[in-house]
């Protein structure tokens, strides 16, 4: 390929040219990366002496002591349902399951049958009295769950102050 000197010279100066600016690339990269890497220090810096203090504290007043007080409220609502409920419950059924017992002993039946042959139970399949028996069953365990909690629950507007104010109505009554 030839080419004049005038052309050779031009493209010369553009490829000086190019790589001038090749460099000033590098250069302004390099300097965008030092940059970069400085604001990232500073942003470690301010999380570490300003976001995460704050993040701590806002942990310890707020929330943390919600979470002790619903523990505590835990423990105390397990403890009367281990001391009161539990027992209680228990109890019934134990007495369901003894009256089950001694309605099924040979000698009782025995019994029944000579005193008068029309009280001693037939076998029958389940019927709708013992579908209704379960539902009433059903609903008496929600009415005791629903009054356990009723009676565990925290409600402030319950409680009123001893030393409240005379209004002038009342104090003229008196």
């Amino acid at each position: 390929m030839s080419l004049s000197r005038k052309r050779k010279k031009e493209l010369k100066r553009l490829r000086s040219s190019a790589e001038e600016l090749w460099g000033n690339q590098q250069h302004v990269l390099d300097h965008a990366n030092s940059v970069a890497r400085e604001a990232s220090r500073q942003l470690g810096a301010l999380t570490r002496e300003e976001v995460a203090p704050r993040v701590r504290d806002g942990y310890q007043s707020y929330v943390q002591p919600g979470v002790d007080a619903t523990r505590a409220f835990a423990r105390g609502a397990g403890k009367v349902v281990d001391r009161t409920v539990l027992p209680a419950v228990g109890s019934a059924i134990g007495s369901v399951l003894a009256i089950g017992d001694i309605a099924n002993d040979t000698r009782v039946r025995k019994a029944l049958s000579r005193v008068s042959p029309a009280l001693v139970p037939q076998k029958k399949k389940s019927g709708f009295g013992t579908y209704l028996a379960i539902g009433a069953g059903v609903v008496a365990a929600g009415a005791v769950a629903y009054a356990v909690w009723q009676t565990f629950r925290a409600d402030d507007e319950l409680w009123v102050s001893d030393d409240e104010p005379e209004t002038p109505s009342e104090a003229a009554a008196v």
